[in-house]
Protein backbone atom coordinates (compact mmCIF):
# COMPACT_ATOMS: atom_id res chain seq x y z
CA UNK A 1 0.00 0.00 0.00
CA UNK A 2 1.26 3.46 -0.90
CA UNK A 3 -0.29 6.87 -0.22
CA UNK A 4 1.04 10.27 -1.19
CA UNK A 5 -0.87 13.27 0.16
CA UNK A 6 -0.81 16.32 2.41
CA UNK A 7 -0.28 15.98 6.17
CA UNK A 8 -3.69 17.52 6.98
CA UNK A 9 -5.58 15.16 4.68
CA UNK A 10 -4.21 12.12 6.50
CA UNK A 11 -4.41 13.69 9.95
CA UNK A 12 -8.10 14.67 9.79
CA UNK A 13 -9.63 11.14 9.57
CA UNK A 14 -7.11 9.91 12.13
CA UNK A 15 -8.33 12.59 14.56
CA UNK A 16 -11.88 11.24 14.14
CA UNK A 17 -11.00 7.66 15.14
CA UNK A 18 -8.10 8.08 17.59
CA UNK A 19 -10.46 8.38 20.59
CA UNK A 20 -11.15 4.63 20.70
CA UNK A 21 -7.56 3.47 20.20
CA UNK A 22 -6.57 1.42 23.23
CA UNK A 23 -3.81 2.93 25.37
CA UNK A 24 -3.48 -0.23 27.48
CA UNK A 25 -1.88 -3.21 25.84
CA UNK A 26 -4.69 -5.67 26.56
CA UNK A 27 -4.48 -6.80 22.96
CA UNK A 28 -1.67 -5.31 20.81
CA UNK A 29 -3.82 -5.02 17.69
CA UNK A 30 -6.22 -2.68 19.52
CA UNK A 31 -3.43 -0.08 19.72
CA UNK A 32 -3.36 -0.02 15.94
CA UNK A 33 -5.45 1.72 13.30
CA UNK A 34 -6.52 -0.20 10.20
CA UNK A 35 -5.81 1.63 6.93
CA UNK A 36 -7.66 0.31 3.89
CA UNK A 37 -6.72 1.82 0.51
CA UNK A 38 -9.18 1.14 -2.27
CA UNK A 39 -9.66 2.87 -5.61
CA UNK A 40 -9.62 6.64 -4.88
CA UNK A 41 -10.64 6.00 -1.25
CA UNK A 42 -8.88 5.61 2.09
CA UNK A 43 -10.64 4.29 5.19
CA UNK A 44 -9.21 4.44 8.70
CA UNK A 45 -10.76 2.19 11.37
CA UNK A 46 -10.14 1.91 15.11
CA UNK A 47 -11.85 -0.19 17.77
CA UNK A 48 -11.67 -1.12 21.45
CA UNK A 49 -14.01 -4.13 20.92
CA UNK A 50 -16.92 -2.11 22.33
CA UNK A 51 -16.92 0.88 19.98
CA UNK A 52 -15.71 0.96 16.38
CA UNK A 53 -15.01 4.21 14.52
CA UNK A 54 -14.43 4.36 10.79
CA UNK A 55 -13.59 7.48 8.74
CA UNK A 56 -13.58 7.47 4.93
CA UNK A 57 -12.00 10.09 2.65
CA UNK A 58 -11.62 10.41 -1.10
CA UNK A 59 -7.95 10.24 -2.01
CA UNK A 60 -5.87 9.17 -5.04
CA UNK A 61 -4.17 5.90 -4.10
CA UNK A 62 -0.72 5.12 -5.52
CA UNK A 63 -0.89 1.42 -4.54
CA UNK A 64 -3.94 -0.40 -3.18
CA UNK A 65 -3.75 -2.49 -0.03
CA UNK A 66 -4.31 -2.47 3.73
CA UNK A 67 -2.36 -2.62 6.95
CA UNK A 68 -2.47 -1.68 10.63
CA UNK A 69 -0.20 0.97 12.16
CA UNK A 70 0.32 2.08 15.79
CA UNK A 71 -2.45 4.66 16.13
CA UNK A 72 -1.05 6.99 18.79
CA UNK A 73 2.45 7.02 17.30
CA UNK A 74 1.14 7.78 13.81
CA UNK A 75 -1.09 10.51 15.25
CA UNK A 76 1.77 12.12 17.20
CA UNK A 77 4.11 12.00 14.17
CA UNK A 78 1.59 13.66 11.86
CA UNK A 79 0.81 16.35 14.45
CA UNK A 80 4.52 17.11 14.83
CA UNK A 81 5.14 17.54 11.08
CA UNK A 82 5.01 21.00 9.49
CA UNK A 83 1.64 22.28 8.29
CA UNK A 84 0.75 21.66 4.65
CA UNK A 85 3.70 19.28 4.29
CA UNK A 86 3.75 16.52 1.67
CA UNK A 87 3.84 13.02 3.18
CA UNK A 88 4.35 9.57 1.72
CA UNK A 89 3.21 6.42 3.51
CA UNK A 90 4.28 2.98 2.33
CA UNK A 91 3.15 -0.24 4.06
CA UNK A 92 5.11 -3.40 3.25
CA UNK A 93 4.63 -6.64 5.18
CA UNK A 94 5.78 -5.94 8.78
CA UNK A 95 7.00 -2.37 8.30
CA UNK A 96 5.47 0.98 7.40
CA UNK A 97 7.58 3.93 6.29
CA UNK A 98 6.40 7.53 6.54
CA UNK A 99 8.44 10.18 4.75
CA UNK A 100 8.11 13.96 4.88
CA UNK A 101 10.91 16.12 3.48
CA UNK A 102 14.06 15.05 5.26
CA UNK A 103 12.13 13.18 7.95
CA UNK A 104 11.71 9.41 7.85
CA UNK A 105 9.81 7.21 10.29
CA UNK A 106 9.71 3.41 10.33
CA UNK A 107 6.80 1.82 12.20
CA UNK A 108 6.06 -1.79 13.08
CA UNK A 109 2.79 -3.08 11.63
CA UNK A 110 0.52 -5.99 12.47
CA UNK A 111 -1.43 -8.10 9.94
CA UNK A 112 -4.70 -6.52 8.80
CA UNK A 113 -6.33 -9.96 8.94
CA UNK A 114 -5.96 -9.93 12.74
CA UNK A 115 -7.82 -6.63 13.15
CA UNK A 116 -11.20 -7.24 14.87
CA UNK A 117 -14.19 -5.91 12.99
CA UNK A 118 -17.82 -5.49 13.97
CA UNK A 119 -18.79 -6.29 10.39
CA UNK A 120 -22.25 -5.81 8.93
CA UNK A 121 -24.92 -5.96 11.61
CA UNK A 122 -28.67 -6.45 11.21
CA UNK A 123 -30.62 -3.30 12.11
CA UNK A 124 -34.37 -3.13 12.61
CA UNK A 125 -34.92 0.63 12.42
CA UNK A 126 -33.38 3.77 10.94
CA UNK A 127 -33.66 7.32 12.29
CA UNK A 128 -32.62 10.54 10.55
CA UNK A 129 -32.29 13.90 12.26
CA UNK A 130 -30.10 17.00 12.11
CA UNK A 131 -26.73 16.77 13.83
CA UNK A 132 -27.48 19.79 16.02
CA UNK A 133 -30.69 18.13 17.29
CA UNK A 134 -28.94 14.89 18.23
CA UNK A 135 -26.06 16.79 19.84
CA UNK A 136 -28.51 18.84 21.91
CA UNK A 137 -30.35 15.66 22.94
CA UNK A 138 -27.17 14.03 24.22
CA UNK A 139 -25.75 17.16 25.87
CA UNK A 140 -28.92 17.71 27.87
CA UNK A 141 -29.09 14.16 29.25
CA UNK A 142 -25.77 12.27 29.24
CA UNK A 143 -24.44 13.88 32.46
CA UNK A 144 -27.00 11.90 34.50
CA UNK A 145 -25.57 8.51 33.47
CA UNK A 146 -24.21 6.41 36.32
CA UNK A 147 -20.50 5.69 36.57
CA UNK A 148 -19.49 2.08 37.24
CA UNK A 149 -22.77 1.24 38.95
CA UNK A 150 -23.36 -2.44 39.72
CA UNK A 151 -26.69 -1.90 37.98
CA UNK A 152 -24.88 -1.97 34.64
CA UNK A 153 -27.93 -0.84 32.68
CA UNK A 154 -27.62 2.59 34.37
CA UNK A 155 -24.07 3.09 33.00
CA UNK A 156 -25.37 4.24 29.65
CA UNK A 157 -27.86 6.43 27.82
CA UNK A 158 -31.25 4.97 26.96
CA UNK A 159 -32.41 5.94 23.48
CA UNK A 160 -36.03 5.30 22.58
CA UNK A 161 -37.54 5.50 19.11
CA UNK A 162 -41.19 6.31 19.56
CA UNK A 163 -43.38 7.40 16.64
CA UNK A 164 -41.77 10.50 15.13
CA UNK A 165 -39.68 11.14 18.23
CA UNK A 166 -36.25 10.14 19.57
CA UNK A 167 -36.11 10.23 23.36
CA UNK A 168 -33.00 10.08 25.55
CA UNK A 169 -33.12 9.18 29.26
CA UNK A 170 -30.26 8.87 31.76
CA UNK A 171 -30.34 8.15 35.48
CA UNK A 172 -27.91 7.18 38.23
CA UNK A 173 -30.63 6.34 40.74
CA UNK A 174 -30.45 9.77 42.42
CA UNK A 175 -31.46 12.01 39.51
CA UNK A 176 -32.96 11.59 36.06
CA UNK A 177 -32.64 13.54 32.80
CA UNK A 178 -35.10 13.21 29.92
CA UNK A 179 -35.18 15.01 26.59
CA UNK A 180 -36.76 14.35 23.20
CA UNK A 181 -36.48 15.62 19.63
CA UNK A 182 -38.33 14.99 16.40
CA UNK A 183 -36.86 12.45 13.99
CA UNK A 184 -37.68 10.77 10.70
CA UNK A 185 -38.11 7.09 11.53
CA UNK A 186 -38.28 4.07 9.21
CA UNK A 187 -40.36 2.00 9.31
CA UNK A 188 -43.00 4.44 10.55
CA UNK A 189 -44.29 2.03 13.22
CA UNK A 190 -40.79 1.30 14.60
CA UNK A 191 -40.61 1.27 18.42
CA UNK A 192 -37.48 0.29 20.33
CA UNK A 193 -35.42 1.06 23.43
CA UNK A 194 -31.64 0.60 23.43
CA UNK A 195 -28.96 1.46 26.01
CA UNK A 196 -25.78 2.93 24.49
CA UNK A 197 -22.64 2.63 26.68
CA UNK A 198 -20.84 5.69 28.03
CA UNK A 199 -17.87 5.34 25.63
CA UNK A 200 -20.13 5.17 22.58
CA UNK A 201 -22.15 8.18 23.76
CA UNK A 202 -19.00 10.27 24.39
CA UNK A 203 -17.50 9.44 21.00
CA UNK A 204 -20.75 10.20 19.19
CA UNK A 205 -21.03 13.54 20.98
CA UNK A 206 -17.47 14.36 19.94
CA UNK A 207 -18.30 13.75 16.27
CA UNK A 208 -21.49 15.79 16.08
CA UNK A 209 -21.49 19.41 14.98
CA UNK A 210 -23.91 22.32 15.28
CA UNK A 211 -24.97 21.95 11.64
CA UNK A 212 -28.25 20.88 10.06
CA UNK A 213 -26.47 18.09 8.17
CA UNK A 214 -28.31 14.80 8.61
CA UNK A 215 -27.10 12.12 11.01
CA UNK A 216 -28.38 8.60 10.33
CA UNK A 217 -28.90 6.24 13.28
CA UNK A 218 -29.43 2.50 12.86
CA UNK A 219 -30.80 0.58 15.83
CA UNK A 220 -30.51 -3.17 16.23
CA UNK A 221 -30.79 -5.80 18.92
CA UNK A 222 -27.09 -5.72 19.82
CA UNK A 223 -25.61 -2.64 18.16
CA UNK A 224 -26.25 1.01 17.38
CA UNK A 225 -24.64 2.69 14.39
CA UNK A 226 -24.35 6.38 13.55
CA UNK A 227 -23.24 7.74 10.18
CA UNK A 228 -22.27 11.39 9.80
CA UNK A 229 -19.98 13.26 7.36
CA UNK A 230 -18.19 10.17 6.08
CA UNK A 231 -17.66 8.84 9.62
CA UNK A 232 -19.33 5.69 10.92
CA UNK A 233 -19.56 4.82 14.60
CA UNK A 234 -20.72 1.36 15.63
CA UNK A 235 -21.22 0.54 19.29
CA UNK A 236 -22.30 -2.52 21.20
CA UNK A 237 -25.37 -2.02 23.36
CA UNK A 238 -25.69 -2.64 27.08
CA UNK A 239 -27.72 -5.80 27.53
CA UNK A 240 -30.36 -5.07 30.15
CA UNK A 241 -33.77 -3.58 30.80
CA UNK A 242 -33.87 0.13 31.55
CA UNK A 243 -36.09 1.16 34.51
CA UNK A 244 -39.60 2.43 33.83
CA UNK A 245 -38.62 6.10 33.76
CA UNK A 246 -42.22 7.30 33.50
CA UNK A 247 -42.88 6.09 37.06
CA UNK A 248 -39.95 8.14 38.35
CA UNK A 249 -41.13 11.46 36.91
CA UNK A 250 -43.41 13.08 39.50
CA UNK A 251 -46.53 14.94 38.56
CA UNK A 252 -46.21 18.70 38.77
CA UNK A 253 -46.77 19.64 42.41
CA UNK A 254 -48.69 22.61 43.83
CA UNK A 255 -45.52 24.14 45.28
CA UNK A 256 -43.90 25.89 42.35
CA UNK A 257 -40.78 28.05 42.19
CA UNK A 258 -40.40 30.19 39.06
CA UNK A 259 -36.92 31.72 38.96
CA UNK A 260 -34.41 33.46 36.74
CA UNK A 261 -32.25 30.51 35.67
CA UNK A 262 -28.96 32.40 35.62
CA UNK A 263 -29.54 34.14 38.96
CA UNK A 264 -30.44 30.85 40.65
CA UNK A 265 -27.49 29.08 39.06
CA UNK A 266 -25.07 31.78 40.21
CA UNK A 267 -26.45 31.67 43.78
CA UNK A 268 -26.15 27.87 43.91
CA UNK A 269 -22.59 28.02 42.60
CA UNK A 270 -21.63 30.43 45.38
CA UNK A 271 -23.36 28.40 48.08
CA UNK A 272 -21.72 25.21 46.81
CA UNK A 273 -18.27 26.58 47.69
CA UNK A 274 -18.90 25.95 51.40
CA UNK A 275 -20.99 22.79 51.04
CA UNK A 276 -19.85 19.42 52.36
CA UNK A 277 -17.33 18.11 49.81
CA UNK A 278 -18.70 14.57 50.07
CA UNK A 279 -22.47 15.08 50.13
CA UNK A 280 -22.66 18.50 48.42
CA UNK A 281 -25.87 19.34 50.27
CA UNK A 282 -27.75 22.62 50.03
CA UNK A 283 -30.96 23.52 51.88
CA UNK A 284 -33.76 25.32 50.05
CA UNK A 285 -36.35 27.32 51.99
CA UNK A 286 -39.12 28.99 49.99
CA UNK A 287 -41.80 31.31 51.23
CA UNK A 288 -43.64 34.20 49.59
CA UNK A 289 -41.28 35.83 47.05
CA UNK A 290 -37.98 34.56 48.42
CA UNK A 291 -35.84 31.45 48.07
CA UNK A 292 -33.26 31.07 50.83
CA UNK A 293 -30.24 28.84 50.12
CA UNK A 294 -28.00 27.53 52.86
CA UNK A 295 -24.93 25.29 52.78
CA UNK A 296 -22.43 24.29 55.47
CA UNK A 297 -19.53 21.90 55.96
CA UNK A 298 -17.85 19.97 58.81
CA UNK A 299 -15.48 22.92 59.44
CA UNK A 300 -18.52 24.89 60.67
CA UNK A 301 -18.34 27.21 57.66
CA UNK A 302 -21.62 28.38 56.21
CA UNK A 303 -22.97 30.11 53.09
CA UNK A 304 -26.35 31.79 52.73
CA UNK A 305 -27.97 33.21 49.61
CA UNK A 306 -31.34 34.86 49.01
CA UNK A 307 -32.88 34.77 45.54
CA UNK A 308 -36.06 36.58 44.54
CA UNK A 309 -38.48 34.13 42.96
CA UNK A 310 -42.13 33.76 42.10
CA UNK A 311 -43.29 31.12 44.60
CA UNK A 312 -46.72 29.65 45.13
CA UNK A 313 -47.58 27.07 47.75
CA UNK A 314 -47.09 26.52 51.45
CA UNK A 315 -43.79 26.85 53.35
CA UNK A 316 -41.11 24.65 51.81
CA UNK A 317 -37.84 23.40 53.32
CA UNK A 318 -35.90 20.67 51.54
CA UNK A 319 -32.31 19.57 50.84
CA UNK A 320 -30.63 18.54 47.59
CA UNK A 321 -27.25 17.66 46.17
CA UNK A 322 -26.25 21.04 44.72
CA UNK A 323 -24.28 19.43 41.86
CA UNK A 324 -27.42 17.67 40.62
CA UNK A 325 -29.40 20.92 40.67
CA UNK A 326 -26.65 22.78 38.83
CA UNK A 327 -26.32 20.07 36.17
CA UNK A 328 -30.02 20.41 35.38
CA UNK A 329 -29.92 24.21 35.34
CA UNK A 330 -26.87 24.18 33.07
CA UNK A 331 -28.58 21.84 30.62
CA UNK A 332 -31.82 23.79 30.31
CA UNK A 333 -32.14 26.64 27.79
CA UNK A 334 -34.02 29.88 28.31
CA UNK A 335 -34.03 32.62 30.92
CA UNK A 336 -36.59 31.14 33.31
CA UNK A 337 -36.81 27.79 35.08
CA UNK A 338 -39.61 26.08 36.98
CA UNK A 339 -39.05 23.84 40.01
CA UNK A 340 -42.07 22.02 41.38
CA UNK A 341 -42.64 19.93 44.53
CA UNK A 342 -45.59 18.08 46.01
CA UNK A 343 -44.26 18.44 49.59
CA UNK A 344 -41.07 18.97 51.61
CA UNK A 345 -39.87 15.40 51.08
CA UNK A 346 -40.65 14.90 47.40
CA UNK A 347 -38.39 14.83 44.38
CA UNK A 348 -37.93 18.08 42.50
CA UNK A 349 -39.19 18.34 38.92
CA UNK A 350 -37.16 20.87 36.94
CA UNK A 351 -38.27 22.07 33.52
CA UNK A 352 -38.92 25.09 31.35
CA UNK A 353 -41.94 27.18 32.43
CA UNK A 354 -43.85 26.59 29.20
CA UNK A 355 -43.49 22.85 28.78
CA UNK A 356 -40.36 22.31 26.70
CA UNK A 357 -38.86 19.01 25.62
CA UNK A 358 -36.64 18.34 28.66
CA UNK A 359 -37.44 17.26 32.21
CA UNK A 360 -35.11 16.72 35.16
CA UNK A 361 -35.86 14.91 38.41
CA UNK A 362 -33.65 15.28 41.50
CA UNK A 363 -34.26 13.26 44.66
CA UNK A 364 -33.98 15.09 48.00
CA UNK A 365 -31.27 14.40 50.59
CA UNK A 366 -31.48 14.56 54.36
CA UNK A 367 -29.35 17.40 55.79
Amino acid sequence: MKIETKREILLKPLQHVIGVVERRQTLPILSNVLLTARQDELTLTATDMEVELSSRIELPIAELGEGTLPGRKLFDILRALPEDADVSLVVEEEKATLRCGRSRFSLLTLPAAEFPSVGDQPFEGTLRLPQRALKMLIERTHFAMAQQDVRYYLNGLMLEADGACLRAVATDGHRLALCEVGAEIEPADFRQQVIAPRKGVQELLRLLSESDAVCTLHLGANHIQAAVDGIRLTSKLIDGKFPDYQRVIPREGDRIILADRNLLRAALNRAAILSNEKYRGVRLQAENWLLHLQAHNPEQEEAEEDVEVNYSGGPLEIGFNVTYLLDALNALPGELVKLSFTDSSSSCLIQEPEGGTCKYVVMPVRL
